[in-house]
């Protein structure tokens, strides 16, 4: 019944009773790629406890030698999971709330079809990306996943919702939903927990997604021509991981059938107008810096840039704030703040024009590598250490966000986070991709 409209209810892999489910659930997998003294310590948390640090790969580790000898290790840990009963079948949409930093984040689980993704540029599907897609990012992904009996998902989808008619009549429901999970996260996480949604208030809440998806209300919505092309699921977070769903689904399909379970990815749905929905920017960290950064940036603006100095880092994340045609430069190498500014960049976001002259600079060799950093104080300590430098970015109004996106297509890559690394989504939840 929801076939045409991208997404169905799921059927999902939950930790058996009994298990400990605070060395279950691990952040992201994409988090903490520059800090490997993180993932160390979840190592020892966990210890040998059963725990979906054992299913996904820190990408922290992707460019490790045993990085193959890991995949395996990844899959063979999903089937011994698997055959030992420590994952159990739930069928239907689980209710979410994750409770971090004084805020309470709601969202739903659901699968959406990968037959109405596409992460093109250019975009028009039902499901589409709000950012750009790195297709060299893609690749080392697929190795996880093809083969692998689950899907672990970090991916959070938006919905355009402002009168509250899908998920907020769980929120207000709660107390007549059966609990499903209940956990105290490690390293700061907060609390998450997780409910069964019955029948009925399935059906209710699908039929809200009917009317979200309607064309002449979302041509209205906003301010397009009659019979623009639908976006239902904005991808807000794990665009890579859902793009990599996607071409792992491409390779098989032909020979698969429309009834394998590889041709949808189970995804966690936010309303974007739920307060608690914090977007933070996604800085720049530099490696082996070679040229003066400022230098290179005043000789590629000209007159559009201007500079302002500043004493702390303090000071410059105050000045920068949510300016879209701001930025903070810091280093290279030691202790210096400055602050720039683009006139004349777009009204949207300055990134539009900062991220040609990274790309630029890196196929130049004017740095060795660039990384993306959640959090500004990550980004000031990292960007310090010789070598090195970062480009503290504004952060995005979440209102500006989806209209961009439908008028204008997907943001630069790596532009914003749905809240900082803690933040992020841990794993839970399981789903074959593969027939039983």
């Amino acid at each position: 019944m929801t076939s045409d409209l991208g997404f169905r209810l799921p059927r999902i892999h939950l930790p058996a009773a009994g298990l400990d489910l605070r060395k279950w659930a691990v952040v992201a997998c994409d988090q903490y790629t520059s800090e490997p003294a993180y993932w160390d310590a979840v190592e020892r948390e966990v210890g040998d406890a059963p725990s979906t640090l054992r299913l996904i790969f820190p990408e922290v580790h992707l460019d490790d030698a045993d990085a193959a000898a890991r995949i395996a290790g990844i899959q063979a840990a999903m089937r011994d999971y698997l055959a030992r009963g420590l994952l159990v079948e739930h069928a239907g949409a689980v209710y979410v709330e994750r409770r971090v930093g004084g805020r309470t984040r709601h969202g739903l689980m659901l699968e959406l079809d990968l037959e109405h993704y596409d992460f093109a540029a250019d975009s028009s599907s039902l499901i589409r990306p709000t950012e750009g897609t790195l297709v060299e990012r893609i690749a080392p992904r697929v190795a996880v996943r093809r083969g692998a009996a689950l899907e672990l998902p970090h991916v959070m989808v938006l919905i355009d919702d402002p009168q509250g008619t899908v998920i907020e009549p769980l929120v207000r429901e709660r107390d007549a939903l059966a609990p499903l999970y209940d956990i105290e996260l490690m390293a700061g996480g907060g609390h998450l927990s997780g409910c069964a949604v019955d029948a009925p208030r399935a059906a209710r809440l699908v039929a809200a997604l009917e009317a979200l998806a309607d064309p002449g209300a979302f041509a209205r919505r906003y301010r397009v021509p009659e019979g623009t092309p639908v976006m239902l699921f904005p991808v807000g977070d794990g665009n890579h991981s859902l793009a990599t769903a996607k071409a792992t689904w491409d390779e098989i399909k032909a020979g698969a059938g429309p009834d394998h379970p590889g041709r949808h990815a189970l995804v966690e749905v936010v309303n974007i107008h739920d307060p608690a929905l914090v977007f933070e920017p996604i800085h720049r960290l530099f490696f082996g810096v070679t040229v003066d950064l400022r230098e290179e940036l005043s000789e590629a603006f000209g007159s559009a840039l201007h500079w302002s100095e500043v004493a702390t880092a303090a000071a410059m994340r105050e000045q920068v704030g949510t300016h879209a045609r701001r930025f903070g430069l810091i280093g290279p190498g030691g202790a210096h703040f400055s602050v720039g500014e683009i006139e004349g960049a777009p009204e949207t976001l300055g990134l539009d024009a900062l991220q040609p002259f990274v790309d630029q600079r890196l196929a130049a060799d004017a740095m060795a590598d660039v990384d993306y950093i959640h959090g500004d104080e990550v980004l000031e300590r990292l960007a310090q250490q010789p070598g090195h430098a970062g480009l503290h970015l504004p952060a995005l109004d979440k209102s500006e966000l989806l209209r961009r996106v439908v008028h204008k297509g997907p943001l630069p890559r790596k532009t914003f986070s749905i809240g900082e690394a803690h933040e992020k989504r841990y794993y839970v939840e399981a789903r074959r991709i593969v027939p039983a």
